[in-house]
């Protein structure tokens, strides 16, 4: 009796953005979900919303990155409810660390970046699969995230509006994607400020990315 190899685990390549700007934060991925050279995914989702002030990115497994997406919104949801006020960006990223480290010796294969507003401002924290976290000003994580800073480190203002952001992402994306092959598909764009949370829709994304001349992708069937 023959054996057929294995199927590839599904990862998600990636390339995932968290930026700080004047006004808020902007957390933006592309859509390709991969299992070795196999696509996957063309639709897949890498930004969640965790709370109204608060949203996470994912790379690495998807399994592995969905359930500690589905633990930070469990906990964060609780805390909200005994706090009577929304957890701080930091608390976030620090809950997702000692998640992370205390499975280390069986861990979970994810990279996120936690990113949100809280009463100190705008922040985005980047989590590996060890519980080591970084905050910076902006941060990308995936297989494409050495072609996103390229783009990144000489576009990016600390004084910077979320419009601006929004754009830096998209030109980031799709330099990634033009150069990593786990990287594609479309964007996904969500926003956070003092005053609201929002989900860019594929028109606005569209009639952004027409005005900075890089071509919309078709929509998928």
């Amino acid at each position: 009796m023959g054996t057929e190899p294995m199927p590839p685990v599904t990862t998600t390549g990636t390339t995932t953005i968290g930026l700080v700007c004047k006004d808020g934060v902007v957390m933006a991925s592309e859509r390709r979900a991969t299992g070795g050279n196999f696509i996957a995914s063309k639709t897949a989702v890498k930004v969640f919303k965790l709370d109204a002030n608060l949203a996470a990115t994912m790379a690495g497994y998807v399994g592995d990155a969905q359930v500690m997406i589905r633990y930070l919104k469990a906990e964060i949801s609780l805390y909200r409810l005994r706090r009577s006020g929304p957890m701080g960006v930091q608390a976030a990223s620090t809950l997702l660390s000692n998640l992370m480290n205390g499975n280390r010796y069986y861990p979970y294969f994810a990279w996120l970046i936690v990113g949100g507003v809280d009463g100190s401002g705008g922040h985005v924290f980047s989590v590996d699969a060890g519980g080591g976290t970084l905050e910076d000003r902006f941060v990308s994580v995936g297989s494409g995230s050495y072609v996103a800073y390229g783009i990144i480190e000489d576009g990016y203002r600390s004084d910077m509006s979320m419009s601006e952001g929004v754009d830096l992402a998209l030109r980031a994306l799709t330099a990634a994607m033009k150069r990593d092959s786990a990287s594609g598909d479309g964007y996904i764009v969500h926003t956070i400020s003092t005053k609201e949370y929002k989900e860019l829709g594929d028109d606005e994304i569209a009639k952004r990315l027409k005005a900075l001349r890089i071509p919309v992708p078709p929509p998928l069937p």
